[in-house]
């Protein structure tokens, strides 16, 4: 925690990242932050102690650089850091469908590219990050990268080849339970119940099904079937979202995911 790490673009996932290291126990004064607006600087400061600078004078005093801005930006600010980062820094980006050798061709020779994919939950501490080494990163880097992240949730490494499917997965899995849960309370209404009521209901019992997934240990089909009685309401309901294809249009969906995921990639836009 002795080293000096930057975060470039600390909208919600770069100050989440910097506040769970702050909790962590990284100290303020190894914590730099940019920031394209004034005002969002001194909020910075204010909320957090730790000081705003240039993305140039970031590449030339940080040990590890966290490139937290969009995909589409990446481009115009590796620009901007190349003549100023060198070769025994660190890059961890958390830029969706971007990979490693983007960054390797266009910074120093032999330089450290890890590849993160976090998701949202990383603001309640509750993030997936899913890390990739590119072709100059070795464990000491793969380490740090996780010495950042593990605070705002749990992190898991592999190959790059993989992240296009991490990211249908985990990195956009968020966005299909919020789907669910919209469609769940709209039944609720529909059943007879206000909102407020079917909301919480639903809720709850989403946080005790994961909870019962995390910590069980059991397979999710013997959850499920611990709920299922013969000829009761849960399996009328199951045979509907088989008949209604629910299944088979979560794969199709997750594939479209890693389909566009590796359209980004390419560069595709």
């Amino acid at each position: 925690m002795t080293q000096k790490v930057a975060v470039l673009g600390t909208g919600k996932i770069g100050e989440a990242l910097l506040s769970g290291m702050l909790r962590a126990g990284w100290k303020p004064e190894n914590l730099l932050v940019t920031a394209r607006r004034a005002v969002r600087a001194k909020e910075l400061h204010a909320r957090y102690g730790v000081e705003s600078v240039s993305n140039e004078e970031a590449a030339k005093t940080a040990d590890t650089l966290i490139l937290a801005v969009k995909p589409q930006d990446m481009s115009a600010l590796l620009a901007e850091l190349a003549p100023h980062v060198a070769a025994d820094r660190l890059i961890i980006s958390a830029a969706a469908g971007v990979p490693t050798s983007f960054f390797e061709e266009r910074l120093a020779d032999g330089i450290a590219v890890v590849r993160v994919m976090p998701n949202t939950p990383v603001l309640v501490d509750e993030g997936m990050s899913v890390i990739s080494a590119g072709s100059h990163a070795g464990e000491e880097h793969l380490l740090r990268t996780e010495e950042i992240f593990q605070p705002v949730g749990k992190t898991l490494r592999i190959p790059e080849y993989q992240q296009d499917a991490a990211t249908a997965l985990s990195g956009s899995g968020p966005a299909y339970f919020y789907f669910l849960v919209e469609a769940m309370t709209d039944a609720g209404i529909l059943l007879g119940l206000p909102r407020a009521q079917a909301h919480d209901l639903i809720v709850q019992s989403a946080i005790g099904a994961a909870v019962m997934l995390r910590d069980s240990g059991e397979h999710p089909v013997k959850l499920r079937e611990a709920v299922t009685s013969p000829a009761g309401t849960t399996i009328n309901a199951i045979r509907e979202l088989e008949k209604h294809g629910v299944r088979h249009a979560l794969i199709a969906a997750l594939e479209a995911a890693r389909d566009r995921s590796r359209e980004l990639a390419s560069g595709s836009g």
